[in-house]
């Protein structure tokens, strides 16, 4: 009989106090629960490490998303994230009902939520790419949502609609600022930019960039001279992703220049082999490199 597989934490909905119900016979817990379905009602949520406002920022939930809530006390919710499966501690202020369900996607870098149908009314909040609203009517060129808002209707589109080139993607972050667990286009991570980029072409992927080597497109060999890539190659270093451009260039979030930039993939190795690189960067030789499927 095959062993199961070890539970990955960052995607394990557990505690010594409590677990899934799904999790019987695979962790120990005091009690089990089946867990409560919410959608984020905020333009950006944090997903902490622990129930605490200075605890560590593992990743970010926007507007729309879905979560599966376990447990619920001292202003933050045990919760995970349906689009990635990625399990943290939520402000319980960011929870709101599952229905309704989105109808479009922000499809705009960022847009704005605005009370009224008119652009001269203070915003309510800014909704990064990959925010998801409930369309109620179009009041003239502004899309009227379920819970009263407004956003112009241009930068909007339907759920299923797709943009492929997932480099494109990427370049439309450039120069937003680095953050360590960010996935917004006020800040981001390395991986962050590759699931943002991926999840507007319809493809999901898992939020670390362990996770995404692991389980996105198929293996490239790493050249010696690093020939031979294509835009939308995606490199691997250990703790880090970036995404080629074409065959020289890399696109990535990182901790050196503290943004999204653009460089020469010989000069990115050379600087992190070297050393010479800023927090969560990764460091030494590049792991892998690995070609998005077709489709």
């Amino acid at each position: 009989m095959n062993a199961l597989p070890p539970l990955d934490p960052r995607l394990t909905p557990a505690r010594p106090d409590l677990a899934d119900e799904r999790l019987r016979g695979r962790v120990e817990a005091a009690r089990y629960v089946a867990g409560t379905a919410h959608r984020i009602r905020l333009p950006l949520a944090p997903l902490r490490r622990a129930p605490d406002p200075a605890a560590a920022l593992d990743s970010e939930a926007l507007l729309g998303e879905a979560a599966t809530v376990y447990d619920l006390r001292d202003g933050f919710a045990f919760a995970q994230l349906a689009a990635d499966g990625y399990v943290g501690y939520l402000p319980a202020e960011a929870l709101g009902p599952v229905d309704p369900a989105p109808t479009h996607r922000v499809a705009a870098l960022r847009t704005f939520l605005y009370p009224a149908a008119d652009l001269k009314r203070p915003a309510l909040g800014a909704l990064s790419l990959g925010a998801r609203v409930a369309v109620a009517a179009r009041d003239g060129a502004y899309a009227r949502l379920h819970d009263g808002g407004f956003v112009w209707a241009g930068h909007l589109a339907p759920l299923d609609a797709i943009e492929p080139d997932v480099a494109a993607t990427a370049l439309r972050f450039l120069g937003v600022p680095y953050l360590w667990g960010g996935r917004s286009s006020l800040g981001l991570d390395c991986s962050g930019l590759v699931q943002t980029a991926l999840a507007a072409a319809g493809v999901a992927a898992p939020r670390d960039s362990d996770q995404q080597e692991v389980a996105l497109g198929e293996a490239v060999p790493v050249a010696a001279d690093l020939a031979g890539l294509r835009r939308g190659d995606l490199v691997f270093w250990r703790g880090h992703v970036g995404m080629m451009l074409d065959e020289t260039r890399l696109i990535h979030a990182n901790g050196h220049h503290m943004a999204v930039a653009v460089e020469p993939l010989a000069e990115a190795q050379a600087r992190i082999r070297g050393g010479r690189t800023g927090p969560g960067t990764g460091d030494g030789a590049i792991r892998a490199i690995r070609r998005l499927l077709p489709g």
